[in-house]
């Protein structure tokens, strides 16, 4: 009993990688839509091809192509990538809950249900950015919790990576600021290290941006993608905050003779011009249109759908999956939701009465909010909750652990 207490964390993870494992050798998937192209896009790169177009974020189908050129280029290699990575995210996850003030009961729940939520099995057989992203935004979080040189020049350098593959991502030194601001951290500090974050991602992230201004004649972001998400999802055609062709919206920009002679830089600024215009003028419909990105991100588990594609399951196998899936995901969500709004208040409240509050909250709600902010305003599916899936599990486990030590008459932070 010693030994399995002493090496729970090796056991744990290990029955994650074999869930894994397991996963991808028997539900064969096979990459469709965005996932195709990611892939068809990594082995052109491993085949010394272009790196792709500007049209949009190329940094997973980067990194997965120089993965086919040293091991070859098959989707058997993209999935083992995946569950490496998967096994790093559990070995980060650990190091980070043990930088926290938790008990070691608490530590132990966190540990589990974030081993053996469903996401973290199924996704292992698709071919989408969010494993890689995630390992990368784990990573990023581990290295602002631990007492490292250079950490902040490490988490600019680590965000220019994640920008390549979200370019949204580049936001994220504001939310060092935040943190960090109402920690009261001293201000020429504040300023200093959210400045090192910013100079070292964007020195980083310059020479792609140079590489697309260059290749379209014109200053060009990472990617131009932005206006067309942007436009899809803030129309009057969109009932449902998600995906619709870009054609059926009325009067399209996409149909005018300006939009087809335009490059793709000019298209993309067309169609993010006509969606910020759409939003000033319905801003009821829009603020709808937002809390049903939200709903489907956090609620709505088609992401499963993607990790059952060309399998081969019955039909009633499937419908078992994607039950399990979202009763998992609704579990999660509803609750966590719930109190990360909770503790935003009682935050408020502590800064009002200039009360010290806890840093991994602090961070945790307000990475929460950035990333609910940008699906707010652009797109919502299941998959884009995948990175917060962490942070969530926090906030869930926080509670029951403290009706658990509640009821046994213990304290839930660790003194």
């Amino acid at each position: 009993m010693r030994k399995f207490k002493h090496n729970y964390y090796t056991i744990v993870a290990l029955i994650g990688i074999i869930l894994s494992v397991l996963w991808i050798v028997f539900i064969k998937t096979e990459p469709f839509s965005d996932f195709k192209y990611y892939n068809e896009l990594a082995k052109q790169i491993a085949a010394g091809g272009q790196w792709g177009d500007t049209y949009t974020s190329v940094g997973y189908s980067i990194i997965l192509g120089f993965i086919y050129k040293i091991f070859g280029s098959s989707i058997i290699t993209a999935k083992i990538f995946n569950v490496i990575l998967t096994a790093l995210s559990y070995l980060i996850f650990y190091k980070l809950i043990m930088k926290l003030p938790l008990k070691d009961e608490v530590r132990k729940i966190v540990y589990l249900l974030f081993v053996l939520f469903p996401s973290n099995i199924f996704y292992n057989s698709i071919l989408c950015t969010e494993i890689l992203f995630t390992t990368l935004f784990l990573l990023i979080t581990l290295i602002y919790y631990s007492n490292i040189n250079y950490k902040y020049v490490l988490i600019g350098a680590l965000v220019a990576v994640n920008s390549m593959i979200k370019p949204f991502f580049m936001v994220f030194f504001l939310a060092i600021f935040l943190v960090e601001l109402l920690s009261k951290v001293k201000f020429s500090k504040v300023v200093k290290h959210t400045a090192v974050i910013f100079i070292v991602s964007f020195i980083a992230i310059s020479p792609w941006i140079y590489r697309n201004t260059k290749l379209m004649g014109q200053f060009t972001f990472i990617s131009n993608n932005g206006g067309i998400v942007l436009y899809i999802n803030n129309n009057s055609q969109n009932d449902y905050g998600r995906w619709m062709a870009a054609a059926d919206v009325e009067n399209s920009v996409v149909n005018t003779d300006e939009y087809k002679k335009a490059n793709a830089t000019e298209k993309n600024k067309m169609l993010s011009n006509a969606a910020k215009k759409w939003i000033k003028n319905n801003p009821g419909k829009f603020i709808e249109l937002g809390f049903k990105r939200l709903f489907n991100t956090y609620f709505v588990g088609d992401d499963v759908i993607y990790a059952l594609n060309g399998a081969g399951l019955s039909k009633g196998l499937e419908y078992v999956f994607i039950s399990y899936a979202n009763i998992a995901r609704n579990i999660l969500f509803i609750p966590a939701i719930i109190l990360i709004i909770i503790s935003s208040v009682k935050i408020i409240l502590n800064l009002i009465r200039k009360n010290p509050i806890e840093s991994f909250t602090l961070y945790g709600i307000i990475c929460f909010y950035m990333f609910a902010s940008v699906y707010f305003i652009t797109e919502g599916q299941g998959r884009y909750s995948f990175p917060v899936i962490f942070i969530a599990l926090y906030f869930l486990t926080g509670l029951l652990a403290k009706i658990w030590f509640k009821v046994r008459n213990l304290n839930f932070i660790s003194k």
